[in-house]
């Protein structure tokens, strides 16, 4: 793929239309069903074009997943701003997590962790994730939802666990997210929260 420094304006802002259209069809069809011929069709430009811009369908998808990331990062940054406590933030983002999920197609996380180059940024935001919920622990510590006798490195590597078994046994076609996080994410999430956390829970549940 060109640098964006080295294409004109022109195909920057057709850059960035492909980038969008894309990803809306990856998440809705699955990645694989998807071809390039597909893209430029939806858009009415030429194959040429779109691989001027794009070379593989990897890089179209690495871009789309990260712009999904940084999009997804500002809109909850804003949100917890708004938020008077841990209990509020983890409630703001599972409401965004499970509209993500009701507009994506199971078939695009099966397909997700197929591309190396996807799968290697998602293993680095999962890093970078587990940095920012050390401080999001300590927060919550530190305003008496979360208990401070629980190991949390332990927590971070079993729900990484669970995560990874949703997706390899594909629990998402057989339950619904709502299912999933009421019995997998909240269930181990009371367990880490103190009397005081329980009650915020389970008022704003």
């Amino acid at each position: 793929m060109q640098e964006t420094k080295d294409i004109s304006p022109y195909k920057q802002g057709l850059r960035d239309v492909i980038i969008d259209a894309a990803i809306k069809s990856f998440a809705e069809k699955g990645i694989r069903s998807v071809k390039m011929d597909d893209v430029a069709a939806e858009l009415s430009i030429s194959k040429r074009t779109l691989y001027e811009i794009f070379d593989r369908k990897e890089d179209l998808l690495f871009e789309g997943v990260k712009l999904f990331f940084q999009n997804r990062t500002a809109v909850m940054e804003v949100k917890a701003q708004h938020c008077k406590n841990v209990i509020e933030i983890i409630l703001e983002a599972y409401r965004m997590k499970v509209e993500e999920v009701r507009q994506t197609s199971p078939q695009f996380y099966a397909d997700l962790v197929k591309y190396p180059k996807v799968a290697q940024f998602l293993n680095e935001q999962n890093l970078q994730m587990r940095v920012k919920m050390q401080k999001f622990i300590q927060r919550g510590i530190n305003e008496g939802f979360f208990r401070d006798d629980v190991n949390y490195e332990i927590v971070g590597r079993l729900f990484d666990a669970i995560g990874k078994y949703v997706v390899d046994n594909q629990l998402y076609r057989q339950y619904t997210i709502e299912e999933l996080f009421h019995n997998l994410v909240f269930v181990s999430l009371r367990g880490m929260c103190t009397e005081k956390g329980v009650k915020a829970l389970a008022k704003m549940l």
